[in-house]
Parts: structure tokens; C-alpha cells; sequence
């Protein structure tokens, strides 16, 4: 094991994390060890300032800056640098927002690493989508009102055609799905339009920005007013939108000020 020691003269490791949502006090405590652990970190934009602190004193930080609808440094250097820092004999930690693996590009990562020959570990955090919905006292899953989830991404990659709204739209009917939708605020509009073909315009939907962070806050609304009250509401990135039924449990909860919150 590394223990945090820069070994020159033999690999190193890599380490992805996930950072969770943006609360430090998300994270597991196996997130929080690798990060003691680190010679250098690579850390998204969407990492807080407060979870980069962990790092050790002599740690090496180099921020990564990855934000949908911004300049980011490119996949491939990022990756590049990862291999040169391993190979140096640093514990390398790739920290990110979330999880890894949950549209963290965490994949292609792991790929591009044991390919060079390096050993790869991964540590989860929890997804901005759970906690998004979490933070509103509402379930993903109910055995009233949902029997399943989607993580869907509302943003494809340059020359891809994406995610079939209409066809999701028409499962996510069928089989009484909550759909959790990733970097869609900016595409809203197309979105809300597809999934009319299959959903009620009825279908309670709730935005949240910032999810678990002190700045957090959300709106509710219906997909049939789902690009309208995201306008309104003056909402951005990063932000998360749930369509289901169990938003609807949002309004009993309005009715009830003692429910339940996050903690």
C-alpha cells in the first residue's frame, strides 16, 4: 500500500472518489481516507472547497474544472496526467462530484488506467440524484407510486443523438418509473416537449439546484410547465430535475410542516 508516500522509481495508484454532492459530511469515510492519503488530487469543479481541505498538507492540487455548458480541460489530458503522476510513484485520488460511475466519466477512466498498466481503485459517493430528492424528505422508489428508477443524462456528447425521450417517456408510464434527470436544465424545453409523448402533462416534477449544499434550493411544478417554471424560477446549473409520482408527496408534506428532512 501506498500510505500517502510519493515512491519514486515504481507506479503508483489511482484512486477515483467520489466527493458525494457537495456536504462534507456526505462523504464515507473511506472517501475521506483516500483523500488523507493523496500525494495529488485532481479535482472537478464540482468539488467544494471544504472537501479538498481534507488533503493532506503536502498534497498536490490540481483542479480539473469539468462543468457541462463550460470550458473544461480536456478528457484526454486529464487522463494523461493521471498516468504521468502514477508512474511518478504519487498515490494519485481523482476526486469527484457524486459518483464516479454515475456520469462521472468514471469509466472511461478505469479503461484508459489499466491500460497503461495501473493499478485502479474505486470509491463511491453518493449521486446528486439521491441526495437531491433525499434533501425533499421524497423517495425515488415507493410501492405506491414508483417501482423503479432511471438515471438518465440530459446532455449528449457532440454528434450522438441521446437519449430517446419518447421511448423512456413511455416506459417510465408503463412500468411506473421516476425519472432522474442529469444535466437537463439547458435542455429543458426539448426535453419537457419529448416526454409530453408519453407522460401526462400532469406528472409532478421537482428541480433542484445545488443539491445539499447551503445555497440548495428547488422548485415544483408539472411537466406540462416544466421549461416555464425552470425560467422563473431563475434556476441553473448544476442542477438535478425528478419526474414522478413521488413528487407528489411534496404537496402532503407542504400540508405537514413537521415531515421528515434530510439530515
Amino acid at each position: 500500500m501506498n500510505n500517502g508516500k510519493h515512491n519514486p522509481g515504481m507506479n503508483g495508484k489511482c484512486t477515483l472518489v467520489g466527493a458525494g454532492p457537495g456536504d462534507p459530511e456526505l462523504l464515507t469515510l473511506k472517501a475521506l481516507k483516500a483523500i488523507q492519503r493523496a500525494t495529488v488530487l485532481f479535482v472537478d469543479d464540482l468539488v467544494s472547497d471544504e472537501i479538498v481541505a481534507f488533503a493532506a498538507p503536502g498534497a498536490r492540487i490540481v483542479h480539473v474544472g469539468k462543468r457541462g455548458g463550460c470550458k473544461s480541460t480536456p478528457q484526454a489530458f486529464i487522463e494523461k496526467l493521471m498516468v504521468m503522476a502514477a508512474r511518478e510513484g504519487e498515490n494519485v485520488v481523482r476526486l469527484k462530484g457524486g459518483d464516479p460511475f454515475i456520469f462521472g466519466r468514471g469509466g472511461e477512466e478505469v479503461e484508459h488506467l489499466r491500460a497503461a498498466g495501473l493499478e485502479v481503485e474505486i470509491v463511491n459517493g453518493i449521486t446528486a440524484g439521491l441526495a437531491a430528492v433525499t434533501s425533499l424528505g421524497v423517495p425515488l422508489t415507493h410501492r405506491e407510486h414508483a417501482h423503479g428508477v432511471v438515471f438518465v443524462t440530459g446532455h449528449a456528447k457532440p454528434g450522438d443523438a441521446g437519449t430517446d425521450w419518447p421511448a423512456l417517456a413511455a416506459t417510465a408510464h408503463s412500468a411506473r418509473l421516476t425519472l432522474v434527470i442529469y444535466m437537463g436544465v439547458s435542455g429543458a424545453g426539448r426535453i419537457q416537449t419529448e416526454l409530453l409523448t408519453g407522460l401526462p402533462a400532469a406528472t409532478p416534477v421537482a428541480v433542484i439546484q445545488n443539491a445539499s449544499l447551503p445555497t440548495q434550493r428547488h422548485i415544483t411544478t408539472t411537466l406540462g410547465a416544466l421549461a416555464g417554471a425552470i425560467e422563473a424560477g431563475g434556476l441553473a446549473s448544476p442542477s438535478i430535475i425528478v419526474v414522478g409520482d413521488v413528487i407528489a408527496s411534496l404537496a402532503l408534506a407542504a400540508a405537514h410542516p413537521a415531515s421528515v428532512r434530510a439530515a
